[in-house]
C-alpha cells in the first residue's frame, strides 16, 4: 500500500522512546542512577547501577507513576509470561490462560486496550487477538520491566486506555561498559511446573566507542501440579451429572470419559512449556549521540489445556460434511498444542542536537516475523501469521524557563492473516500514524502537564471487501503540587478515543480458546471515554507512598457479549457496544518498623479494586476483583527473609454467562542471599510459593474453571554479573 511504502521510507528516523525515565526528578538528558530494592545504589545490572538517559519529558505523570520490578523483585517473580511476573503488583492481574499464555490486565482491562512493549516499540504479534497466544517477549532477558498506568500513556498509543507495559532489554547496549567484558547469567529450577531455566548475556567493548552484545536462554517446564481437582466444583458436579444421564442411556463408554474428566487432580495435563531465545546486538557511541541495532529469534511451544469433556470443536462450514468428521475421528479429541517462533530486527538513533530549542531527536524502529501455529496432535491445525513495523521519532525540547517537553511521530502496519479450520479472523492490514505532543510547565511548586494524540488507522479485509479508517483524537491535561520535599499531590483529566480492532470487526467463527462462536460488528464506531484521576506520590521520611483513585466515562464501549444462541456446539458472543462507567483504586504503602544498623524490618502493603458496569447495569466480563497484598521484609547484611500474604476476595459481580469465582488466599516466602558486600554481584534466592497449597483461580482467565493456579512451589533461583 501507498502508506507502508511511504512508512517503510521513513523508517531511517524512527525512534525510541526514552532509553528509561525512571526519574521523575532529574533534568533531561541526565545519567540518573536507579537504586536497589535495598534503597541504596547498587553495584550490579540486576540490581541497579543502571545508568540511563532520560527523555525529554522526564517528568510528565507517565513517568512519576510507574511501577518498577527489578533486581531481587523480579527475581522473585520471574515466570516464562510477562502477566504472569506482574500480577502481584497493585492494579495489575494476569489473565491465566495456561502457563505458555498470560497477558497482563491492568486496572481490568487486557487484550488491545493494554499495550506490552519491549525498550518502547510494540511486539507486533497475535497476543491482544486472543489469549491462548503467548506474548512474544522473553522475561529471562529483561533488565526491568515498567508497568505504565493513567492518562499520560496516551504516548505510546490510542489503544493502551488500560495501560503499557515496557520491558526494558540490553539487546542494543544502551552504553558503554567499564569493563571489556561484562558478563551475566541466571539459573532456576522448581518444584511443582518441573522448571529448568538459564541465560547468559554478554557485553562486550569493541573499542571505546563500539558495543557488541549477545544473549541466549532456555526455559522448561512440565505440566502444572494443583492441589486438588483440575475443574472447579460448579464444572466437576455439571460434569458427573452428564456422565449419568449417558449412563442412564446406555452409553458407559461416554460416561466412563466424563467421570475420568471430573476427576482429573493434582496437575493440569497439556500445560508444559518450552521456550528458548537468541539475540544479538550491537551500538555506536559518539559524545550525546548514539546509534544501534539488534536481532532476535524467540521460540516457545506450549500445551493449550482442553476444557474436561469437550472436544476441540470445528466449523460445520470448514468441514462441509460428516464423512470429514469421522475422518477427524479421535485427531480432533487431541490434545492441543502451539508452535510459535518470532523473528525480529530492532534499530535506535538518539542524535544530540546542542542547546538550540530541541536537544535531542530519539528515533526507534522494529521489524517482525511472527508465527503462531497450532497443533492438534501431529497434525497443523490454525496458523495465524504477523508481519509489521513500527516506529517512533521524538524531538526532545530542551528545558528552558520551567518549561520542557516532546513532540513526535508514530507509526506502525501490520500485516495478519489467518489460515486452517479456526481461522475466525479473516486476513486483514492494519495501519496507523500519528502526532503527539506532550508539554510541562512549572511554577515553582506546582506543575501543569498537558498531551494531546491524534491517530488514523486504517483496517482493510480484502477477503470481505470492506475497509474502514478512523480519525482519533486524544488528549489529557493534570497539574500536580509538591506539599513538600518528594511528595506530591495531583490531578488528572483526560480524553480518549480508540479506534476498533480487526477482531471486533471482522471476527466470525469459532474461537477454542474462549469456548465461543465468536461474531465481528463491522459497523462498530469509536470508543470514547472521559477520565480523571487523583493521586499523591513519593516519600514522608522513609515512607513510600504511591496511591491513587479514578474514574473513566465511556461512550460506546466495546465488549464481547453472550447472545443465548449457539453455533458449531459453541456459545454465541458477540461484539457489542454501550456506554459504561469504570471506576477503582489502588495503592502501595512500603515503610520501616524497625531500623537498626545490623538489621531492618520493612513493611509493603498494596491494594487495588476497580468495576467496570454497563449502562444496562450489568457488568462487564472477567473484571478481577478486590485484592489486598501485605508483606515483611527482614534484612540484614548479606541476607533479606520476606513473607508475603496474598488475599483475593470472591467475585459475584458478573457478566450474563459467566461465572462466579471464589477468593483464595495465598501465602509466599523468600530468602534471598547476596554474599558479596558494596558488589551485589550475585544473588540466591530459595523460596516457597503458595506454603499451604491453597487452591486459586483467576477470575480473569477463560479457563479458570479448568485450569486453576499452581500449587506449593518450592524453588531456587540464581544471578550473578560480573
Amino acid at each position: 500500500m501507498v502508506r507502508k511504502s511511504a512508512l517503510l521510507l521513513a523508517s531511517v528516523v524512527v525512534p525510541a522512546h526514552a532509553l528509561a525515565q525512571e526519574a521523575p526528578q532529574q533534568p533531561a538528558s541526565e545519567e540518573v542512577e536507579i537504586t536497589g530494592e535495598r534503597g541504596e545504589p547498587a553495584n550490579d545490572d540486576f540490581h541497579g547501577a543502571i545508568y540511563v538517559t532520560a527523555s525529554g519529558v522526564d517528568r510528565l505523570d507517565v513517568v512519576a507513576g510507574t511501577s518498577v520490578l527489578t533486581g531481587m523483585a523480579l527475581q522473585r517473580e520471574s515466570s516464562g509470561q510477562v502477566g504472569d511476573i506482574l500480577a502481584s503488583l497493585p492494579g495489575v492481574e494476569a489473565s491465566g490462560f495456561s502457563p505458555g499464555a498470560s497477558r497482563p490486565i491492568l486496572r481490568g482491562f487486557g487484550g488491545d486496550r493494554v499495550r506490552v512493549l519491549i525498550d518502547g516499540i510494540g511486539t507486533i504479534d497475535a497476543s491482544g487477538a486472543s489469549d491462548d497466544h503467548a506474548v512474544a517477549v522473553d522475561p529471562l532477558i529483561a533488565e526491568r520491566i515498567e508497568v505504565l498506568r493513567g492518562p499520560a500513556v496516551l504516548l505510546y498509543g490510542s489503544q493502551a486506555i488500560g495501560g503499557a507495559v515496557n520491558v526494558i532489554t540490553k539487546r542494543i547496549p544502551p552504553g558503554v561498559p567499564d569493563e571489556a567484558f561484562h558478563v551475566d547469567l541466571l539459573g532456576g529450577v522448581d518444584s511443582a511446573t518441573g522448571l529448568w531455566e538459564g541465560g547468559i548475556s554478554l557485553d562486550t567493548k569493541v573499542t571505546d566507542n563500539i558495543v557488541f552484545h549477545v544473549d541466549g536462554s532456555y526455559r522448561n517446564t512440565d505440566d502444572i501440579e494443583i492441589p486438588g481437582f483440575a475443574a472447579s466444583d460448579d464444572l466437576r458436579a455439571d460434569l458427573l451429572a452428564d456422565a449419568a444421564e449417558e449412563e442412564e442411556e446406555g452409553e458407559f463408554e461416554e460416561a466412563e470419559e466424563l467421570r475420568e474428566a471430573a476427576n482429573i487432580a493434582g496437575i493440569v495435563p497439556n500445560t508444559y512449556t518450552e521456550t528458548w531465545s537468541a539475540g544479538t546486538g550491537i551500538a555506536f557511541f559518539s559524545g550525546q549521540s548514539n546509534f544501534g541495532v539488534s536481532f532476535d529469534y524467540y521460540d516457545t511451544s506450549y500445551g493449550v489445556p482442553g476444557a474436561p469433556g469437550a472436544g476441540h470443536h470445528h466449523g460445520e462450514e470448514e468441514h462441509g460434511d460428516e464423512e470429514h468428521d469421522e475422518e477427524l475421528g479421535e485427531e480432533g479429541e487431541e490434545a492441543v498444542s502451539v508452535g510459535l517462533r518470532r523473528y525480529r530486527a530492532d534499530f535506535r538513533a538518539d542524535i544530540d542536537l546542542g542547546d538550540g530549542f530541541f536537544d535531542s531527536v530519539q528515533s526507534r524502529i522494529g521489524f517482525s516475523d511472527y508465527t503462531h501455529t497450532e497443533f492438534e496432535g501431529a497434525e497443523v491445525g490454525t496458523v495465524f501469521e504477523v508481519k509489521g513495523v513500527e516506529g517512533r521519532v521524538e524531538l526532545a525540547q530542551s528545558r528552558r524557563g520551567g518549561w520542557g517537553g516532546a513532540t513526535g511521530l508514530q507509526f506502525s502496519a501490520q500485516d495478519f492473516v489467518a489460515t486452517g479450520a479456526e481461522a475466525y479472523i479473516p486476513p486483514n492490514n492494519v495501519e496507523t500514524i500519528a502526532l503527539f505532543t506532550l508539554q510541562e510547565f512549572y511554577f515553582g511548586p506546582f506543575e501543569l502537564e498537558a498531551g494531546a494524540r491524534y491517530e488514523n488507522t486504517e483496517i482493510e479485509a480484502s477477503t470481505l471487501g470492506l475497509e474502514r479508517e478512523f480519525d482519533t483524537v486524544s488528549a489529557s491535561v493534570g497539574g500536580g503540587y509538591t506539599l513538600f520535599e518528594d511528595f506530591r499531590a495531583g490531578l488528572n483529566v483526560s480524553h480518549t478515543e480508540r479506534a476498533p480492532t480487526a477482531a471486533e470487526l471482522f471476527a466470525e467463527g469459532p474461537h477454542i480458546a474462549t469456548q465461543q462462536f465468536e461474531i465481528g460488528n463491522p459497523a462498530l464506531d469509536i470508543e470514547r471515554s472521559w477520565g480523571a484521576e487523583g493521586y499523591v506520590r513519593g516519600e514522608i521520611g522513609e515512607v513510600k507512598v504511591n496511591a491513587s483513585v479514578y474514574r473513566n466515562w465511556f461512550d460506546d464501549f466495546i465488549y464481547l457479549a453472550g447472545t443465548g444462541e449457539e453455533e458449531d456446539e459453541l456459545p454465541v458472543f458477540a461484539f457489542l457496544q454501550q456506554d459504561a462507567d469504570q471506576w477503582g483504586a489502588e495503592a502501595q504503602i512500603t515503610f520501616p518498623l524497625i531500623e537498626g544498623r545490623d538489621f531492618s524490618l520493612l513493611g509493603d502493603v498494596r491494594g487495588a479494586y476497580t468495576r467496570v458496569e454497563l449502562d444496562d447495569g450489568t457488568n462487564a466480563p472477567r473484571v478481577p476483583p478486590l485484592s489486598l497484598y501485605g508483606a515483611l521484609e527482614g534484612r540484614w547484611e548479606h541476607f533479606d527473609l520476606r513473607g508475603e500474604v496474598e488475599w483475593y476476595d470472591s467475585q459475584t459481580k458478573v457478566a450474563p454467562f459467566e461465572t462466579p469465582t471464589d477468593g483464595f488466599t495465598m501465602v509466599n516466602a523468600s530468602l534471598g542471599w547476596h554474599p558479596f558486600e558494596g558488589r551485589e554481584n550475585l544473588t540466591i534466592i530459595a523460596q516457597v510459593d503458595n506454603i499451604f497449597d491453597a487452591e486459586g483461580r483467576r477470575h480473569t482467565s477463560f479457563t479458570k474453571d479448568f485450569v486453576p493456579m499452581v500449587g506449593r512451589n518450592f524453588k531456587l533461583t540464581a544471578r550473578a554479573s560480573f
